[in-house]
């Protein structure tokens, strides 16, 4: 008599449909992208909504995405008819999203007893992700395949705007500071509203395609990933195109080592490599005669001062005394030295400009809180995270990024929630009797 296969034991196998949780469908996790990744600060201008500026009320101030994940938050808890038992399972399954809630909740306060700016950043940034992954984590694997569909089609949109913008000339969405806009950029906006945005979130979009993450087959891979390179050119993100084309170089690098070990080429694979180099040289061509490598190359030549930016940012921190950066300086003075040096748009990292407005001890609570809140996300996600997340990191490292008010760290979630989602639940652990 033949004897039936053992079950696997793999972490991500599948358990018997009825140890399943019910949890949450996708249609929380669906709008909340929506939201996120499709209205930036100029699309709500045309809503009548001022995000990216001075004036207005406080409420408009708040991303309606930030705004949205406590609401369904909210919702979840009424709705699972065990309030208690609820926010026990999501200490449980989120305490690091729940240690970056609280962290974020002392930052707005102190923001509040020093009567500075940046309340609203407070909560985009920090408290957004945290209620957003609070919910996220109710969801069941599982169900999580319509999001990637959506994750698709929202960067396939946002690829194609910005590649009209760029033929076009014209910005429909372009960055506004209290509905100016900025005549000299004339970077593509796209949905993602600001260019660095744009670039980052496309940089990491791809990073995840080239590790494996989610469904597609090689062919609509290797498409969205040309599209979304192209796009990459026009949002004008010259760190995020080395990032990509280094991290994604050393990552062909060793699967063509891996598979010249094996010594079996895919045929598939084989095939679409040969039809790629036979598309490459008239594509090329192509770009060259419609100036899109003219845009790259005045995006490398011309940096628009952040060189010299990121060497006076270090010039900062010299002036300050040490016993002054422990708990944040004087805001006013940071301001000054920040005329004086040249930095009024900006600073650009988000370490040198936290310490400068925060403090040493809220920027480390900060970071701690964050570095903890990534390694969630990757715990929740199948293997292959490891392209996405050193791209991430190096990227929100070039700019201002998470110092300020952005939605960035919650579309980094979603990304990879939605592309590395374990293909089964993982089974619940058996405690053996006796």
């Amino acid at each position: 008599m033949p004897v039936a296969p053992s079950l696997p034991s793999a972490a991500w196998a599948a358990p018997p449909a009825r140890t399943r949780p019910r949890g949450l469908t996708a249609r929380p996790a669906i709008l909340l992208l929506l939201v996120l990744f499709l209205l930036s600060g100029g699309v709500l201008w045309h809503l009548g909504i001022n995000y990216d500026g001075f004036t207005g009320s406080a409420a408009a101030k708040i991303h309606p995405a930030s705004t949205l994940a406590g609401l369904l938050f909210l919702w979840a808890l009424v709705a699972s008819g065990d309030p208690v038992g609820f926010c026990l399972r999501t200490v449980r399954d989120a305490p690091a999203s729940l240690l970056l809630l609280v962290v974020g909740s002392a930052l707005l306060l102190q923001v509040t007893l020093r009567s500075g700016t940046g309340l609203a950043g407070a909560i985009d940034t920090f408290a957004g992700p945290a209620l957003a992954m609070m919910l996220l984590v109710r969801i069941d694997p599982a169900r999580l395949g319509p999001l990637e569909a959506v994750l698709h089609a929202v960067m396939l949109a946002n690829a194609g705007l910005g590649l009209a913008e760029f033929a076009t000339g014209q910005l429909v969405f372009p960055y506004r500071l209290d509905g100016e806009t900025f005549p000299t950029d004339t970077r593509s906006a796209a949905f993602q509203g600001h260019p660095l945005v744009n670039a980052l979130v496309t940089a990491t979009y791809m990073l995840a395609l080239i590790g494996g993450g989610g469904c597609l087959r090689i062919g609509p891979r290797l498409a969205m990933l040309a599209l979304q390179g192209a796009a990459l050119v026009t949002f004008g993100g010259r760190t995020a195109i080395v990032v990509v084309v280094v991290l994604g170089a050393l990552h062909a690098l060793v699967a063509t080592l891996r598979v010249l070990r094996r010594g079996r080429v895919p045929l598939l694979g084989a095939a679409a490599g040969l039809a790629a180099l036979a598309m490459a040289p008239p594509a090329l061509v192509g770009l060259a005669v419609g100036g899109f490598f003219d845009r790259l190359a005045e995006r490398f030549v011309s940096d628009g001062g952040s060189a010299h930016a990121r060497l006076e940012m270090l010039a900062l921190l010299d002036r300050i005394p040490l016993h002054e950066l422990m708990f944040g300086p004087d805001l006013a003075y940071v301001e000054t030295l920040r005329r004086m040096h040249g930095l009024e748009w900006g600073i650009e990292n988000p370490i040198v400009r936290m310490l400068l407005y925060q403090g040493v001890f809220m920027t480390a609570l900060l970071t701690i809180a964050v570095v903890l809140f990534v390694a969630e996300i990757v715990r929740r996600c199948r293997p292959g995270t490891l392209l996405p997340v050193v791209g991430f990191a190096l990227l929100v490292n070039a700019s201002e990024s998470l110092a300020s008010k952005t939605t960035l760290l919650a579309k980094f979630a979603l990304i990879l929630l939605a592309l590395y989602r374990p293909l089964f639940p993982a089974a619940p652990r058996r405690i053996p009797h006796g």
